[in-house]
């Protein structure tokens, strides 16, 4: 089976670079790096990643009107040009919200639009939640709100029923008799000292995300676990944040809701979503009856693929 698309350049905005990058010294520990581009007086725009862990990528500039947009993105504490790389001492969800706020003072920034997909799209509620007066709008894809139900569906039982074969991998890396938490045994083989140890899980936790993300699976997708560079601080991170809960308490996102109900908040998401799936963005609109969901009928997960990347486009285009 082929995916008919047109390339996603057909949609997507030329290749851009940078006009100023640089580091910010958010603790005592950690320094994230930013960069900027597009129109320093157009529209302000923090673009969030994934993972978390996952890092920020030269293709995200591509989503915006560099004419019309001032695009700042930023790697999370111990990913991507961060130091100290893959280092989870005070990383935390609450760290990575004054993180953003503190890059917007330190930009001279008054506010902005939040745009982020997968944990992009959580830590963007969160922050949005926190600094309701700092947030233009929301422009997401993927809802992933980190409840129980969600983590268990996809790192212990449910995405499994439709990627078996991928999840064999991942699932018979750990002994059988550890098997009945995955993630509490991958967080153990993480943080292991021995760092082939490290590697060794760490690959198998980010490939078999990459094997899912996506409607048609990409093999250059399932390349990303052989970087190790990338794998570990990806597996480390992600894990090491879901093992605590991302470090709120149940439904935290649900709970505070009120809070952003006047923001402008458009949802974007593949029906085909395995990482994520489509009930969470749904509970989400029902919370935010104000918002405008886009259901994408021919997607999963990834903002690469073709009818996720058209629609937020047309959003970044439309606000």
């Amino acid at each position: 089976m082929s995916n008919q698309h047109p390339p996603l350049s057909e949609v997507l905005y030329p290749k851009i670079e940078p006009h100023s990058m640089g580091n910010l010294q958010v603790s005592d520990l950690h320094t994230i790096a930013w960069e900027r581009c597009g129109n320093p007086e157009g529209q302000s725009v923090i673009v969030i990643h994934g993972g978390p862990g996952g890092g920020s990528q030269p293709s995200y500039r591509q989503y915006f009107d560099s004419e019309k947009f001032d695009i700042i993105q930023f790697d999370q504490r111990g990913c991507g040009k961060s130091k100290p790389y893959a280092e989870l001492e005070d990383n935390n969800t609450h760290a990575s919200v004054s993180d953003i706020e503190a890059l917007r003072t330190h930009l001279g920034i008054d506010s902005w639009h939040v745009f982020g997909g997968s944990w992009g799209s959580t830590l963007a509620l969160i922050y949005a939640q926190n600094n309701p007066q700092r947030t233009e709008s929301l422009i997401l894809r993927g809802i992933f709100m980190c409840r129980k139900s969600e983590l268990h569906w996809f790192y212990q039982e449910g995405a499994s029923h439709i990627f078996p074969d991928a999840f064999d991998s991942y699932r018979d890396h750990i002994p059988v008799e550890e098997q009945d938490d995955l993630i509490e045994a991958y967080h153990h083989r993480l943080t292991s000292q021995d760092v082939e140890v490290r590697r060794a899980a760490a690959k198998q936790w980010t490939r078999w995300e990459m094997a899912t993300s996506r409607l048609i699976p990409d093999a250059e997708y399932l390349e990303k676990a052989e970087d190790l560079d990338f794998a570990v601080a990806f597996a480390r991170i992600e894990c090491h944040y879901f093992i605590n809960a991302i470090f709120v308490e149940e439904a935290h996102i649900l709970n505070n809701v009120a809070k952003i109900q006047h923001i402008p908040t458009f949802i974007v998401q593949g029906r085909y979503d395995v990482v994520c799936p489509t009930r969470s963005a749904w509970e989400l609109h029902k919370a935010m009856p104000n918002s405008k969901l886009s259901i994408i009928p021919d997607s999963g997960h990834s903002m690469g693929e073709f009818g996720i990347a058209k629609e937020l486009v047309n959003i970044t285009d439309s606000v």
